[in-house]
């Protein structure tokens, strides 16, 4: 059984940075993709960042310069590293995984942690 446990969220006042984790456990696909995903309050949920097997990396255009997306494959651990953080980026921050190639539509995601909650202050 799959099971993605994302933690690191906190509080933390616009400019600074905070690392997110999301440990993985129980997959077993060697072509996958791993993602992280946000949605605020009376929003979408929205791609964020995502690796996929081959070490690929994809961001969304408003974090882009400012977030890190990694992967340590020995220990399965996702890390998501927010930098110069803004109070739009203040929302629930998902783990998610997926078998085959990376891409920004929810739907394809087959796997998803429980949320971690990220709030920058102005």
């Amino acid at each position: 059984q799959v099971q993605l446990v994302e933690s690191g969220g906190g509080s933390v006042q616009a400019g600074g940075s905070l690392r997110l984790s999301c440990a993985a456990s129980g997959y077993a696909h060697n072509n996958y993709c791993m993602a992280w995903f946000r949605q605020a309050p009376g929003k979408e949920r929205e791609g964020v960042a995502s690796i996929d097997s081959v070490g690929q990396t994809f961001y969304g255009d408003s974090v882009k310069g400012r977030f890190t997306i990694s992967q340590d494959n020995a220990n399965s651990i996702l890390y998501l590293q927010m930098n110069s953080l803004k109070p739009e980026d203040s929302a629930i921050y998902y783990c998610a995984a997926k078998e085959g190639w990376c891409s920004w539509g929810e739907r394809a995601y087959n796997y998803w942690g429980q949320g971690t909650q990220v709030t920058v202050s102005s």
